[in-house]
């Protein structure tokens, strides 16, 4: 028999190459060609002689009942997945080393077995002992759930398929090895294989299967990118070391709205829930200071308010320093183009600080326009008023653009006891809103009125 031909697989989006080279063609990745053992020889080409069964076929127009769901009582994580867990869906769950993923599993797999479901955790990273001391300071020692600790997949879905749960949470994919794959746990091979054989077995026997995924020092969850795809649900568990906060956050959801994020906050006895996230990112705001702008955001399906600050100082180097937190930087680089070109505010020779204050992360290009006004306060040592939120988008040419749910972000503005508003011109506004809106045209009309500058 003919020895098979080696095969190499990107580690970064799973791309099967048939030589070695350093940059992946598929997505540019460098140095994530590594060489795998083929998964199995399969049978060789033919073509397809005989006839399969005839699948059964319907029409766009029938209907059928929404998937039931079970609420957990976690309700910023029932809101993540799009208002409870649904039978039979294969969630992943990732995030950065010590950001508190085991706890908030754990926290919630107790709650789904307060609830009803037959719920089991399977641990392939820590002993029994050390998941049973997180449960007893957490206060969840009582909770009706069957503890595990194995990374042999076959002996878990022996496992599972004799126990019948009704919750299974796999604590880590990356732990998990299938003796049919010849090639070290964490590897590519051994990630794809798991995932595929619970997913699988999650559709074939009902059973909701949670996976933990490492990530890269980029963020991005690590192994082969087609894991993201089997699944239903991707979860992103977001935060910094230096803040109590945590983030939540959805961003894929086969059963509910992607984007959708849950906030919550670490204290001694676990997860938090926030319940009013816009109050606990503004709660440590102090006196009007220069550089400090109140942004009016939209996360998922909820308003949040985050406050944007910046920092310009005389720079002593030869290139100045770009700094951003909780942005993207590429859109900073863009905003300020847009402020010396259209308006004639220069930042050369300036070091530049950005930073969403509390740890969150702003994404959307709603928060242009704060942005801009921070790096305007900050270069001309003006405070912008206290009671103020500002949000809009801005084009290449200078020009406002209005954003979406202007009313909602007005009324979490309003809640929070604001009492003016920078919006673009044209946005939909009710007329009720109780607040002064102050509407511009343009980015120059705004520099002139605001700073008397441009």
């Amino acid at each position: 028999m003919a020895k098979s031909a080696p095969s190499f697989t990107c580690t970064s989006c799973g791309a099967v190459h048939k030589k070695w080279a350093g940059r992946c063609d598929a997505c540019g990745a460098w140095n994530s060609i590594v060489e795998e053992s083929p998964l199995g020889a399969g049978p060789s080409a033919k073509a397809l002689t005989g006839k399969g069964r005839v699948i059964a076929l319907s029409s766009l127009s029938s209907t059928e009942k929404p998937p039931p769901r079970t609420r957990s009582g976690m309700t910023e994580l029932d809101q993540v997945l799009g208002g409870g867990l649904v039978a039979a869906s294969a969630i992943l769950v990732g995030g950065d080393p010590g950001i508190g993923k085991s706890t908030l599993l754990l926290q919630a797999v107790a709650q789904f077995a307060n609830a009803g479901l037959k719920c089991m955790y399977i641990s392939g990273e820590e002993a029994p002992a050390q998941v049973r001391m997180r449960a007893q300071r957490l206060g969840l020692a009582q909770a009706p759930v069957a503890l595990g600790a194995e990374t042999n997949l076959r002996d878990i879905l022996t496992t599972l398929d004799a126990e019948r749960p009704d919750l299974v949470v796999i604590d880590s994919i990356q732990t998990m090895w299938l003796d049919t794959v010849e090639s070290a746990p964490g590897s590519v091979s051994q990630v794809r294989a798991a995932a595929h054989e619970l997913v699988t077995f999650a559709k074939r026997r009902g059973v909701s299967v949670v996976l933990v995924g490492h990530v890269t020092k980029e963020g991005q969850i690590a192994g082969p990118r087609v894991v993201e795809h089997m699944v239903d649900t991707v979860l992103y568990f977001e935060g910094q070391r230096g803040h109590q906060f945590r983030i939540l956050r959805a961003v894929k959801n086969r059963f509910g709205p992607a984007d959708e994020i849950g906030v919550f906050e670490m204290t001694g006895a676990g997860l938090a829930e926030v319940a009013n996230p816009s109050a606990l990112f503004l709660s440590e705001r102090g006196q009007p200071a220069a550089g400090s702008v109140v942004f009016a955001g939209i996360e998922g399906t909820r308003p949040m308010l985050t406050e944007i600050q910046a920092l310009v100082t005389p720079s002593p180097l030869g290139t100045p320093r770009r700094t951003v937190v909780g942005l993207d930087g590429g859109r900073l680089s863009t905003i300020m183009a847009v402020l010396e070109a259209r308006c004639g505010v220069p930042f050369t020779g300036l070091d530049v600080f950005l930073n969403v204050a509390g740890g969150m992360r702003v994404n959307e290009p709603a928060a242009d326009l704060a942005v801009a006004a921070a790096l305007l306060s900050a270069r001309e040592d003006i405070a912008l008023p206290a009671d103020t939120v500002v949000f809009g988008e801005i084009s290449l040419s200078g020009a406002l653009r209005p954003v979406g749910q202007t009313e909602n972000r007005l009324k979490e503005a309003k809640k929070l006891g604001f009492t003016a508003a920078i919006a673009p011109a044209r946005s939909k506004l009710s007329g009720d809103e109780g607040m002064t809106i102050r509407q511009i045209t343009d980015l120059t009309a705004f520099v002139g009125e605001t700073f008397g500058a441009g």
